[in-house]
């Protein structure tokens, strides 16, 4: 990666631990999150074409980091419309032909997404087979928590040693933490785990009524839950305080020991 003037780097660091203490920050921030929802503001955005229905500052976040942590696979759970799972295939094409251009090489296809979802509709199918990026791509239609489905994961992945995991399926606690459990032996010393929606937490009761899930009910208790029996993972705080207007604050848990 290019080196960053380290004045420059001091300056940025500094700001996003001021942005930690933020609090009205927090609350404005939360509050224009809470008002685009109404409108399904996440779901106005396209990747190569394909909706994604993400924050796009969430999107560029993801973006840093497959840029610094490299991985050679991402697994991806619940892949709505695809493209979210495009998105990573794209991030890691890009990590692909940057090693080729430094290399001086032919460009040669070594990384890969796995994207998990209990029901894969036809139309994601299509987008995902017309994508240019697909070879990169393999669908597994089941249910993310399934011993069944974790263990072939699990095989598809002993090739690769730098996996990151994104989880992005049902948002109720118990799911959340199951996944957890089921994924978090893949990840080595540095690796992450980035979970989505933890911002449910955050808000009102009646956003979600019509949901299994909601404050008390969420990625972040789940989170929370998972940490009391792993103490070797950490909170990467900083990556959402800089964010602010994201889906996944404190959602981004990392391997340390």
């Amino acid at each position: 990666m290019p080196k960053v003037d380290p004045r420059f780097h001091l300056e940025r660091t500094n700001n996003i631990k001021n942005m930690a203490y933020a609090k009205r920050l927090d609350s404005i921030s939360r509050d224009w999150m809470r008002e685009a929802g109404k409108y399904n503001y996440t779901y106005n955005f396209d990747w190569l074409g394909v909706p994604i229905i993400q924050f796009p500052n969430d999107i560029v976040a993801l973006q840093e980091l497959v840029m610094s942590y490299e991985p050679d696979i991402i697994i991806e759970t619940g892949i709505a419309r695809g493209g979210s799972v495009i998105l990573s295939a794209s991030l890691l094409a890009l990590l692909d032909l940057r090693e080729s251009l430094l290399a001086k090489t032919a460009f040669k296809q070594k990384r890969k997404v796995i994207g998990i979802d209990i029901d894969i509709r036809e139309h994601t199918h299509l987008a995902i087979q017309n994508e240019p990026l697909a070879p990169y791509i393999e669908l597994v239609e089941g249910s993310s928590i399934s011993k069944k489905v974790i263990s072939y994961v699990k095989k598809i992945s002993k090739n690769f040693s730098r996996p990151l995991i994104l989880l992005d399926s049902s948002h109720v606690r118990g799911h959340v933490l199951a996944e957890l459990e089921g994924f978090h032996g893949m990840v080595p010393v540095g690796g992450f785990i980035l979970v989505y929606d933890t911002s449910i937490e955050w808000d009102d009761n009646a956003m979600w009524q019509d949901r299994e899930w909601g404050p008390g009910n969420s990625p972040r208790t789940a989170i929370l839950e998972f940490l009391k029996s792993h103490p070797n993972f950490n909170v990467r705080k900083d990556f959402s305080d800089k964010l602010k207007v994201s889906v996944c604050p404190e959602g981004l848990i990392q391997r340390v020991s």
